[in-house]
């Protein structure tokens, strides 16, 4: 077949249908294409042979994390001549991914355009904070603009599909990948998965410098025991529904392109080879029929698991289950022509996989012009931009936590002598943490080249993975030479991430010896926390009035800091997960239901604590403070209309009674009891990061829905009763409550919104 045959061959099959009698999930999604293109595609189907259908269904590593495209030699030109490899990961650049799509729609049978992957987590070269930091922000606005960038800069570098956002909640802080998430809570977590969804997207996948994205790891990966990566989740059905899922119910809703599966098993089912969860609850209930893809080697991993004996019967069963494409471990490629021969009845399934995966590509206008992603030239001009550099530094100042800052130590005086110390405040590939894609450390700006206009001296103290101790005499001595001690401790970037789970969330290294001797000069010290997980520091924080909490917040991370420290801007993130006292108080967290004996400061008394310390968390969940102080007054709830339409509009004021002008995130939590239950004392509803000028005040006003205060019995369901409503500052600093009265009692339709994952309408005037 000639080349001018090929081109038009692909372009008659440029898209899938997703009208909403077939694609109900999709329906709502901007860029739906025809029926007649739908007609076309199946026709190309039925042209493809067996070997060329498993290929598709295929995605291999055209090179390893850092040497991309590296695999791609002659033997791997073959294979996409054959047609026997649909996708690639662990590539990228604009002129090697063009030179490749046109090996595959020119040079092979049926000229079907490949699709090019990458972990473009949190920034392709621009590297914006990690997601527990975004998260830490309270600012969807902010994670869906840091993900339009990465998404801007990994298209004109060829890339189509990102494998982001994970929106996994975690509750245990020894899992290592909690830095890949938005925390502890699924309201939270949901509207930052919608907010990096439609970064990515944009609102039509048609659109120029879209993305695709995908939601992972579907169902409860965050749930692993101990906070061991990999590990099993063992949890009720409810906390499944109530906790794990929201978030992935918040994706389809914001039209995410695919989704991918966990590595783990969730009660006792390898979530890769779960029929019930994804091909019954995400495709039938939910109706989501958009690409589903294992993640790295998992199809194969069934057998480790012991849910299949051999790969032919893995490979079966990750097909039944609803699994389209199968991430690097060739199990399809090398064996479901097996299984296909021994149950005919795997067909079809096969076929509705194909089907799926061209509808991703068409969606992306690869059938249309399989090279209208990546452009050399204005990716020299893209990437890194003076553009894209500012979206990073505002993201990165909008995620800083103050923590603690007692007798107004913070922020510094322009002329106060500094002693900066601490490795990681000169690390520059730690800024950038993990999941780094193409990000450069040389482009990073640490802390110490932010601080070195200052009169500061620098003393690096010790590593975070280093034992030695010999330069604490140093630290000592510019500490005492000081008006005031920058002390940066944590962790390094590779302390947390996949496989990097920690079964002490102390301090690493010999870090503890070097803040007790910089306590002992008695100079006052801020603490700079640097780390992609809550740490446990309530032994290494006492006595230090000022801690402020940093993450990795990516290339503009030292000039972010600055301007905190020094007033530039006013801190105003808050905490996405509590921070422990000690490792063993994990896994906590604050919508925990009340127990018959709730804990009691009382050690006579028998309660739900540890006797060993204190109750609660270090810092809570939703925890930040502020240069400003606000006052919240004159709470309303008022209940607008009925029925079905029934719904409540819940107010406060705001005033900022401070000398400067300021950001407050002003948080909105219920409690909805239900006769014969434990339900949580607290669930987030709702949040509005409000900038309010110094003496004015701002309005906010959340809208309630009786969706809102379902709960899973078999099914979401509306119970009547009475809900206490909650406006505050953190979890733990409520400052106003409030009742209404809900009298609905019905259950929520299929696949309908509710809990957690149904939005909150939030205005602010």
């Amino acid at each position: 077949m000639n080349a001018a045959i090929k081109r038009r061959t692909f372009l008659a099959a440029s898209a899938l249908l997703a009208a909403s009698t077939r694609f109900p999930a999709l329906a709502a999604s901007k860029g739906a294409v025809s029926q007649e293109h739908d007609r076309r595609v199946r026709d190309l189907i039925a042209q493809m042979s067996l070997p060329e259908k498993l290929g598709q269904m295929t995605q291999l590593a055209g090179g390893r994390q850092k040497a991309l495209n590296s695999r791609i030699d002659d033997a791997a030109l073959d294979r996409v001549r054959q047609g026997r490899v649909g996708s690639y990961l662990h590539v990228a650049g604009a002129e090697p991914l063009a030179r490749l799509q046109r090996v595959a729609v020119e040079e092979s049978r049926l000229g079907i355009p490949l699709l090019f992957a990458m972990d473009v987590v949190h920034g392709y070269r621009t590297i914006m904070p990690v997601p527990l930091g975004m998260a830490a922000s309270f600012d969807p606005d902010i994670a869906r603009r840091a993900a339009r960038v990465a998404a801007v800069e990994a298209s004109v570098s060829g890339l189509h599909w990102t494998f982001a956002p994970m929106i996994d909640i975690a509750r245990d802080a020894r899992w290592g990948r909690v830095v890949e998430g938005a925390g502890e809570d699924p309201y939270l977590g949901s509207r930052m998965a919608e907010a990096q969804i439609l970064g990515f997207q944009t609102d039509d996948l048609a659109n120029p410098d879209a993305l695709l994205a995908c939601a992972k790891h579907f169902g409860a990966y965050g749930a692993g025991e101990g906070g061991r990566d990999y590990d099993r989740a063992d949890i009720s059905d409810e906390t499944l529904h109530e906790v794990y899922l929201p978030p992935f119910q918040a994706a389809i809703a914001a039209g995410a392109g695919s989704f991918m599966t966990a590595f783990n098993e969730l009660n006792g089912v390898p979530t890769t080879g779960n029929a019930e969860l994804v091909r019954s609850l995400l495709r039938e209930q939910w109706g989501y029929q958009g690409l589903v893809v294992s993640d790295w080697n998992a199809i194969l991993e069934l057998v480790a698991h012991g849910a299949a004996s051999d790969p032919v019967e893995a490979a079966a069963l990750a097909l039944r289950a609803g699994v389209d494409m199968d991430m690097t471990s060739e199990t399809y490629a090398n064996h479901l022509e097996q299984a296909l021969a021994a149950d005919k009845t795997l067909l079809p399934l096969v076929d509705e996989a194909v089907s799926r995966i061209l509808h991703a590509k068409a969606r992306l206008g690869l059938f249309d012009d399989p090279f209208r992603f990546g452009d050399a030239e204005r990716e020299k001009l893209v990437l890194g931009s003076p553009e894209h550099r500012a979206v990073a530094r505002e993201a990165a100042t909008r995620s800083i936590v103050l923590l603690r800052n007692e007798g107004n130590v913070l922020p510094l005086r322009s002329d106060a002598r500094i002693a900066l110390i601490g490795a990681l405040a000169d690390d520059a590939s730690s800024t950038i943490g993990s999941w780094r894609a193409r990000g450069q450390m040389e482009e990073s700006i640490t802390l110490r080249a932010a601080l070195e206009a200052r009169n500061i001296t620098y003393a690096p103290g010790v590593s975070p993975r280093d034992p030695d101790t010999s330069n604490i005499a140093a630290a000592v001595d510019a500490a005492d030479n000081a008006d005031i001690v920058l002390l940066v401790i944590g962790e390094d970037f590779d302390h947390s991430g996949e496989a990097r789970s920690r079964s002490d969330i102390g301090l690493p290294g010999a870090q503890q010896q070097l803040v007790e001797a910089i306590r002992a000069t008695e100079k006052p010290i801020v603490a700079i926390l640097m780390n992609g997980r809550p740490l446990a520091l309530e032994e290494v924080l006492d006595g230090i009035p000022a801690v402020l909490e940093t993450w990795f917040l990516g290339n503009e991370s030292g000039p972010a800091i600055a301007d905190v420290l020094f007033g530039k801007a006013s801190p105003a993130g808050r905490l996405p997960m509590g921070m422990p006292r000690n490792t063993g108080q994990v896994p906590q967290y604050y919508a925990h239901p009340p127990t018959g004996r709730p804990a009691n400061p009382d050690l006579s008394k028998d309660s739900a604590r540890y006797h060993d310390t204190e109750i609660g968390p270090l810092f809570p969940f939703g925890h930040g403070l502020s240069y400003a102080q606000f006052d919240y007054s004159d709470l309303s709830v008022v209940p607008q209309g009925n029925g079905r339409s029934l719904a409540w509009t819940i107010s406060a004021t705001i005033t900022n009674t401070s000398a400067r002008d300021a950001d407050e995130v002003v948080q909105l939590y219920i409690r909805a009891p239900v006769a014969g239950l434990a339900r949580p004392v607290k669930e987030l509803r709702g949040f509005a990061r409000a900038a309010i000028p110094s003496g004015d005040a701002r309005r906010v006003t959340f809208t309630l829905e009786p969706e809102h205060f379902a709960i899973w019995r078999d099914g979401w369901q509306i119970l009547p009763g009475s809900v206490e409503v909650m406006i505050g500052a953190s979890s733990e600093d409520i400052r106003l409550r409030g009742r209404l009265d809900n009298p609905e009692a019905r259950a929520v339709d299929a696949g309908e919104t509710a809990g957690a994952a149904r939005v909150t309408t939030v205005t602010v005037a």
